[in-house]
C-alpha cells in the first residue's frame, strides 16, 4: 500500500494526448519514486480555465469545478484532491473560496449538479502536486531518492503567477517564493534566488491576443536569468519569434528547447543554435518540422550536420554531448510516438498491477 494517496484531477493538458502529456509522464514516474499513490477522479471535466477568458459566466465556470470536486468527494471520499496544472489549481481554489462565502451561489451550483445527481459540499480541498511535496513530504524526504546530484549546475527557478497570487504555497513570500530554490537545493543543484525578473508574469495570457507583449515579458525574464549566470533554461512557450537569443548564453549553457513545433515558428534566434553542440529526439521530423533548426538551415547559417545526434545516441554512449566545459548544448524536441508508447506501457503495466481499470475488446485484425 502507497504511504500517500490522493484524488488526482491532471486536467486537459495532462493527459496521454494532451499537449502538456511529458508533464503527465513526469508526475507518474515521481509518485513511483515517492511511493504516492495517484488516482484520477472518474469522469472528470475540464476545469473550465478557457471559458473564463471567452466571457462565459460565473456560475458556469464554477459550476464545471464543483462538479469534479463532488465526483472526488462521492468516489474517493476523504482524499485530498491534487493538480498539476497551476491554472486548473488556481481555478480551484478560487470555486471553493466562493463556493463556500456565497450561499446563493452555493445553491444555483447545486441546483445545476442536481441534473447529474451530484452535490457540491464544504470542506473539499484542492492542492497543487508542490503542496504535497514541500508540506507532506518535506525536502529531506525528497532529496533521498536522488542518484545523481545537479553537482554545480545553476538554476533560475521561475514559479509564475499563479502557483504564487493571490493564494500561493503556505509560508512562502510573495515578493520572493522560495519553495522551487529548496527544491533546486535539494536535488543538488545551485539555485540563483534573486534574480531580477523572478516574479514577474510571463504574460501567457496575453500570448494569442497580444502576442508581442507575451513575448517581451518573456525574453526580460531569459535574460534575467542568463545575467546571473543560469546553467539551464527550457523554452517551451508558444512564441513564433525567437525568445531566447544567443548572445545570451553561457560558456556551458544548456537549453531545452519544447514550445516551437512549426516550419515557421522558433524559440530560438539563429546564433543560438550556431553556437550550440544540437541533439534532436528523430532526425527526420527535425527535418521536416522544426522552425529552430530549419530557419537557420534557411539562412544559410548551418546545415543538416549541424545535428550531432539523436537522444537515443546519447543513451546509448555513441556520440558524445559535452566535449568540454564550456560547450554550449542544445536539445531541440519534437515529441515521439516511441515515448507516448513507453508512457502508455507504463501506465498500463500499473493498471494491471493494481487491477484499475476495464479491459475492452475494440476488435479489428489480429
Amino acid at each position: 500500500m502507497a504511504k500517500r494517496e490522493y484524488a488526482f484531477y491532471p486536467g486537459c493538458s495532462s493527459t496521454l494526448r494532451g499537449s502538456a502529456a511529458n508533464y503527465l509522464v513526469s508526475v507518474n514516474s515521481m509518485c513511483d519514486k515517492l511511493d504516492i499513490k495517484m488516482t484520477q477522479i472518474p469522469d472528470w471535466n475540464c476545469c473550465g480555465a478557457s471559458i473564463s477568458y471567452a466571457g462565459s459566466s460565473e456560475l458556469a465556470r464554477h459550476v464545471l469545478s464543483a462538479r469534479n470536486f463532488a465526483l472526488s468527494d462521492k468516489y474517493l471520499p476523504g482524499q485530498d484532491i491534487v493538480a498539476t496544472c497551476a491554472a486548473c489549481w488556481l481555478g480551484g481554489r478560487e470555486s471553493i473560496e466562493k463556493l463556500d462565502a456565497s450561499s446563493q451561489l452555493l445553491a444555483d451550483t447545486n441546483e445545476a449538479l442536481k441534473e447529474a445527481g451530484l452535490e457540491y459540499k464544504a470542506g473539499i480541498e484542492i492542492r497543487h502536486m508542490v503542496e504535497v511535496l514541500v508540506e507532506d513530504l518535506g525536502y529531506e524526504e525528497l532529496g533521498k531518492p536522488v542518484v545523481k546530484p545537479l553537482d554545480g549546475v545553476k538554476v533560475a527557478g521561475y514559479v509564475g503567477c499563479q502557483t504564487n497570487r493571490p493564494f500561493g504555497i503556505a509560508g512562502e513570500s510573495f515578493e520572493n517564493p522560495l519553495y522551487l530554490d529548496k527544491l533546486i537545493e535539494t536535488v543538488g543543484g545551485e539555485a540563483l534566488s534573486k534574480y531580477e525578473e523572478k516574479v514577474s508574469c510571463c504574460g501567457g495570457s496575453l500570448a494569442f491576443c497580444e502576442p508581442e507583449k507575451a513575448e517581451k515579458q518573456i525574453k526580460n525574464i531569459v535574460e534575467a536569468a542568463y545575467d546571473q549566470g543560469a546553467d539551464v533554461i527550457c523554452t517551451i512557450t508558444a512564441a513564433r519569434t525567437p525568445v531566447l537569443e544567443g548572445a545570451w548564453l553561457s560558456p556551458g549553457a544548456h537549453v531545452n528547447a519544447v514550445g516551437a513545433s512549426l516550419p515557421s515558428a522558433r524559440e530560438l534566434d539563429t546564433a543560438a543554435v550556431v553556437r550550440s553542440r544540437l541533439f534532436v529526439d528523430r532526425r527526420e521530423s527535425t527535418l521536416s518540422e522544426a522552425g529552430d533548426f530549419l530557419v537557420p538551415r534557411s539562412e544559410g547559417a548551418i546545415t543538416d550536420a549541424h545535428i550531432l545526434g539523436e537522444l537515443g545516441d546519447l543513451l546509448a554512449g555513441s556520440v558524445k554531448g559535452r566535449v568540454n566545459r564550456d560547450d554550449v548544448t542544445l536539445f531541440k524536441s519534437l515529441g515521439l510516438a516511441v515515448e507516448d508508447v513507453a508512457a502508455l506501457r507504463h501506465i498500463h503495466g500499473k493498471a494491471v498491477a493494481t487491477g484499475t481499470g476495464t479491459s475492452v475488446a475494440l476488435g479489428g485484425l489480429r
